[in-house]
């Protein structure tokens, strides 16, 4: 297999896996699966009590996501990046980095939950800039750019929304529109790529 077909199975099967972990995740949380993903986040999800029986899967699908983006991008698809491949290949370890992070150190604990908190603003405010950066660094700006970049503006405005409405029920909401557009751009992402 080639770095190219490497790449677009590593993106499709991360998006799809994260998808169905957290949907599973849910089934199985301490709500029904609608309260769940109104009013409880993503990170609620991952954090190993008895509400969340299943929390090593989530934690396993941030942490696949984030290396399916580094391999992903770092295989075939970089290769499609024409201008800023230095920011590009930074923020892609930001944002992969921060997934990873989100997935090892779990929200709801007084202790880490500054790191937990710092690795989500690194996946989400750095992926929806990262697709910013993608969708102006290819050589051309056709329907896949432009697809990336309307999502990297559905996820930031949803980033920003989230952040000044932290205590809102529907805060949760936000946050998981801010995180689709990412899982949303690997699966495209893995479809395009020829």
């Amino acid at each position: 297999m080639d770095n190219l077909n490497f790449s677009k199975m590593v993106f499709i099967t991360g998006s799809l896996y994260y998808l169905l972990a957290e949907f599973i995740c849910a089934l199985f949380f301490n709500d029904s699966l609608v309260n769940t993903y109104l009013y409880h986040t993503i990170s609620e999800l991952g954090i190993p009590n008895a509400n969340s029986p299943l929390s090593f899967l989530m934690n396993s699908a941030f942490i696949f996501i984030g290396l399916a983006l580094i391999i992903g991008s770092f295989y075939g698809f970089k290769n499609h990046i024409i201008k800023n491949k230095r920011l590009f290949y930074i923020l892609t370890l930001v944002t992969a980095i921060g997934v990873i992070i989100v997935g090892l150190i779990h929200g709801g604990n007084p202790l880490t939950s500054g790191y937990h908190t710092t690795g989500a603003v690194m996946a989400i405010l750095g992926g929806n800039i990262l697709l910013v950066v993608i969708s102006r660094s290819t050589s051309e700006f056709g329907g896949y750019e432009k697809s990336t970049l309307m999502l990297a503006v559905i996820g930031l405005i949803a980033f920003w929304v989230m952040f000044f409405n932290i205590k809102s029920i529907y805060m949760p909401v936000f946050e998981r529109l801010s995180v689709y557009t990412l899982i949303i751009w690997c699966f495209l992402t893995g479809l395009h790529l020829k």
